[in-house]
């Protein structure tokens, strides 16, 4: 069901918005706040806004290269110490708070963020998790030192490596016991799902931050192109590139999701068998998985006091059920993903390349974040006679790795849950709508397609021309007042609270 409104969105608002991005860029030759305030003092807060977005951005994502540096450090344990619960503290027996919860989730939300019960409870500094994220900025800022020269070598490995580890993990997924369950589910139309907003909302996000729309990023890279330089093109393959590999990941992600669901499934399955079977004093082996259905019938029939008691849990044995759990960010991340690992063979391998692969993505989106940030501020005559490249980029980085902290403590990954879901979205939306706006109507949609063909000697056809004035704006718009008609509803900012007793 997800599937149709992304590929809508990406027709009508990914594409050419990426290129608008790119032209806007490769024209004006500054990065976000220089371009837009080229094209009228009165759109320079555009810029800003730009800016401000890709700093918060950078102060919560961040953490989550954190969070993978830390479990990839504990990948090389045997067993893995998400696999097993601790003991308890009189040894008699496992941790009653992971076997209530999973030994997966119980390492994430305990040993991990050693989370607490509501954000009013701040709690310390967890400082393994501050040392890591004190890492995670560390390579970052390694990474943009030389500006866009090193930047570019360390994207070309970023982005290429996570490719090889897909690739491996796409054999090792389609192999995996379960694996088409979890594929049916993912290609199975849903048409409900069309009729819900939050769907196409969901959809807009997912192409705005896998394209990097509205963060300045873009148009700070395109400023470094050649004025000659075939925008439109690339605007064109990296949207379908990006798709390819979003569907890609999706069909590992599904395969290794449908694993850990028929897992889960058959291990509910297996415990009804084992209780049936000594409820009803039946032989070892008589009552199995293909004639379960069968013997529920008799069942009911001939003892029907004592499997109306047994029935609560077989009910709850369920493939769908398992399968409608999904999940997203970081609990599919951190849990989905580490419970299907520890149930592979050599899992110590499958989940140092996950946590390598997770590392590249995050540090390559972080230099996109950054670079978002800094290419402004370099422009800036003031900034840039005061103080070298280096010094500029350490105090962003610095910044916030400090201001990042807050998500280390014990109510942090609340604060990160709050800033995921409301720091962003919205303002993109506001943004990439006025500067298409902008474009077409302050600049001029004519004078911007002359711009287009001096570069690149091709003016934009129909379509490049309909979707940056009228169709991108309108849908834009729409998203917009339901995504704000829905917080509206909601009323108030909400997070998922950590519930040791569930």
């Amino acid at each position: 069901g997800f599937l149709v409104p992304y590929f809508i969105m990406l027709i009508v608002e990914g594409m050419p918005l990426l290129y608008l991005e790119l032209a806007v860029g490769q024209r004006m030759r500054q990065g976000s706040i220089g371009a837009w305030r080229t094209i009228s003092p009165y759109l320079r807060g555009v810029g800003i806004a730009s800016v401000v977005v890709s700093f918060f951005l950078s102060m919560y994502y961040n953490v989550i290269n954190a969070w993978a540096f830390w479990y990839l450090f504990h990948s090389f344990q045997d067993p893995l110490p998400w696999s097993v619960c601790p003991l308890n503290h009189n040894r008699t027996g496992y941790d009653e708070e992971c076997e209530t919860a999973s030994s997966t989730q119980y390492f994430w939300y305990r040993k991990t963020l050693n989370i607490s019960s509501s954000i009013q409870e701040n709690g310390g500094i967890q400082w393994e998790q501050a040392l890591c994220l004190i890492l995670a900025w560390l390579v970052v800022y390694l990474c943009i030192l030389r500006g866009t020269e090193s930047t570019g070598k360390v994207v070309y490995f970023t982005a290429s490596l996570p490719y090889c580890v897909l690739i491996i993990y796409l054999i090792r997924g389609l192999t995996l016991h379960g694996a088409s369950n979890g594929l049916r589910y993912m290609f199975t139309p849903k048409i409900e799902q069309l009729a819900n907003p939050k769907a196409w909302i969901d959809a807009a996000t997912q192409i705005f931050f896998s394209l990097g729309l509205g963060f300045g990023s873009l148009i700070a890279f395109a400023s470094y192109n050649e004025p000659s330089n075939n925008c439109q093109k690339h605007a064109i393959i990296v949207s379908l590139i990006n798709s390819t590999t979003s569907i890609f990941a999706s069909v590992v992600t599904f395969s290794i999701y449908g694993f850990k669901a028929t897992y889960n499934y058959e291990s509910c399955i297996n415990k009804v068998i084992l209780l049936l079977t000594n409820v009803f004093d039946l032989e070892d082996g008589s009552l199995t998985a293909s004639n379960l259905e069968q013997m529920k019938d008799y069942l009911a029939a001939t003892y029907p006091d004592e499997y109306a008691e047994v029935f609560p849990q077989m009910k709850n044995c369920s493939l769908e059920a398992e399968l409608n759990t999904a999940v997203q960010g970081t609990g599919l991340a951190f849990i989905v993903y580490s419970e299907a690992i520890k149930n592979m063979e050599v899992s110590q391998l499958w989940s140092v390349l996950y946590f390598v692969m997770l590392l590249m993505l995050g540090i390559g989106s972080m230099l996109g974040n950054t670079a978002a940030i800094l290419t402004p501020l370099t422009d800036s005559r003031f900034i840039s006679t005061h103080l070298p490249r280096e010094a500029i980029s350490g105090l962003v980085c610095f910044l916030n790795c400090i201001i990042g902290l807050v998500f280390t403590m014990e109510s942090g990954n609340y604060w990160f849950d709050i800033f995921n879901d409301y720091a962003a979205t919205l303002s993109l939306l506001l943004i990439v709508l006025v500067e298409t706006v902008a474009v077409c109507y302050v600049y001029g949609l004519r004078r911007f397609a002359n711009d287009l063909k001096m570069m690149t000697g091709r003016k934009p056809n129909w379509y490049w021309k309909t979707m940056w004035a009228f169709v991108s704006p309108v849908l834009i718009v729409s998203l917009f007042i339901f995504y704000l008609v829905d917080y509206i509803l909601s009323g108030t900012l909400q997070y998922q609270a950590w519930d040791a007793t569930q």
